[in-house]
């Protein structure tokens, strides 16, 4: 398992504050950057990812091709901020099967395709940060109606600011979490402390045992 473990409940994979936040990941771009800056919002160090082509510029986790993450927690969580542009990630997984699914979101995707071995899912973002919950679990049961195993691999493409991508045994209030996983706005006389996440779900309209 490739992370950081957090209670045995938590594992991050990305963090973008660190020396080396993209220790563990590759990098891909063609017209376009992947750099870390600091968000106005947040006023901290966030990881912008930027590209004309959301397919052509990326970063994915592990940097091996030959390994996988072998990750056995059945929920990603991303955190991110909304650049108003076209954004995806894809997360590839292994069934009780033995067989890799590929599961595709996308702000982009207007509607559900299911094929044997990727499913394509419409996304859809709120404005400013946003807490995506992706229960691995489900989308295999409900697309293939298989029971997941492990997460293999997992790819963050343009265009968004990454804050922190973790997975995790179950889907956690905001309350629950722990206090490095939760996201802050500097403290300001009239405003709130706490920046309001939103956790969006990806579409869940799958067909079912396909």
């Amino acid at each position: 398992m490739i992370g950081e473990v957090n209670s045995n409940k938590f594992l991050s994979v990305f963090y973008s504050i660190g020396s080396k936040p993209l220790d563990m990941w590759d990098q891909h771009v063609s017209n376009g950057r992947v750099y870390r800056m600091t968000d106005e919002e947040i006023q901290s160090y966030v990881l912008e990812i930027l590209g004309q082509n959301i397919s052509t510029t990326y970063i994915t986790c592990p940097n091996d091709k030959k390994k996988s993450l072998a990750v056995k927690m059945p929920i990603l969580v991303i955190v991110l901020k909304n650049l108003n542009k076209y954004f995806s990630f894809e997360v590839q997984v292994l069934d009780d099967q033995n067989l890799k699914r590929r599961f595709h979101a996308s702000t982009c995707q207007t509607s559900t395709h299911v094929k044997p071995f990727a499913c394509m899912m419409p996304m859809k973002l709120d404005e400013g940060w946003n807490q995506v919950q992706f229960d691995l679990a489900d989308f295999t049961r409900r697309a293939y109606g298989t029971t997941y195993v492990e997460t293999v691999k997992l790819s963050i493409h343009a265009n968004c600011r990454l804050r922190r991508v973790y997975f995790c045994d179950r889907i956690y209030s905001e309350d629950e979490l722990p206090k490095d996983y939760k996201l802050y706005l500097p403290l300001h006389p009239t405003s709130s402390s706490r920046i309001h996440q939103q956790s969006r779900k990806v579409d869940k309209k799958i067909p079912s045992n396909h």
